[in-house]
């Protein structure tokens, strides 16, 4: 199997202004996430990695360091809108897998990137595939910026949702339910996906469904249209990402800067 890696990456940040370029330990931020997925050579055949910006002084960056990087359109609505203008610009085959990794996850775990295009991979009735990891307090269980899944016997998602699904009838009363979670405990999804190109390129021209409007959540979209989603269930939680001046604060000092 082989892969390509596409990190969106754009330049206006409401929370941290020209976060891509963010320095961690003298390197772009941007960087940072293209080598840790090229790292992923070492778990799966990584064909290529691709930053898709949408700013020439994030493409300048990247070349400087050795990350291959394209000019995209600004006025793209979601990341997704600015892959499927990468693939065409890429001239990817239409049957090549492409897994978005977010250019704010400077810790992202490489193993996680190839896992999520193996499970593609092997899941030809997909349209798409992504990763989730177990819940283990009740915090997150019923904070709505923690995106939890539902899972189906094969493993693809039923529903995305904000709120704490499955929801237990009889919360704290199951046996081994840590802090009054359902057992089996319930998954938090992970923001990576996997896509294949010609999906990848059909996907923003699917309307926008009224679920992923009320739960705003753009992978309801393609669920809304019939599409499937495999998940890949990771053994642990991914390093945090970064949308704050206190997160990059927070992954600079894991990183000894």
């Amino acid at each position: 199997m082989t892969f390509t890696v596409l990190i969106p990456a754009r330049l206006a940040s409401t929370r941290l202004p020209n976060k891509p370029l963010a320095d961690i330990a003298g390197v772009p931020m941007v960087v940072r996430v293209a080598q840790r997925a090229q790292a992923a050579t070492s778990e799966g055949n990584v064909r290529r990695v691709v930053v898709a910006a949408d700013s020439a002084a994030i493409v300048s960056a990247c070349w400087k360091h050795g990350v291959e990087a394209i000019l995209t359109r600004t006025d793209h609505l979601s990341g997704s809108d600015r892959l499927a203008e990468a693939c065409e610009a890429l001239s990817l085959p239409e049957d090549e897998i492409v897994v978005n990794v977010q250019g704010d996850e400077p810790l992202i775990d490489p193993g996680l990137i190839a896992a999520v295009a193996a499970r593609l991979e092997l899941s030809p009735m997909a349209s798409m595939s992504t990763a989730a990891h177990a819940i283990a307090n009740a915090s997150d269980f019923s904070n709505p910026n923690v995106v939890k899944v539902v899972l189906e016997a094969s493993g693809m998602a039923l529903y995305f949702s904000r709120a704490p699904i499955p929801h237990p009838r009889q919360a704290g009363t199951g046996a081994g339910e840590p802090e009054g979670l359902p057992n089996p405990l319930p998954l938090r999804h992970i923001g990576i996906y996997g896509y294949r190109v010609r999906f990848l390129k059909q996907f923003p021209r699917l309307a926008p469904a009224p679920i992923e409007i009320t739960e705003s959540l753009e992978q309801l979209r393609a669920m809304w249209h019939g599409h499937r989603i495999a998940v890949h269930i990771a053994e642990h939680a991914p390093g945090p990402g970064v949308d704050t001046p206190e997160d990059l604060a927070r992954v600079r000092h894991l990183l000894g800067h």
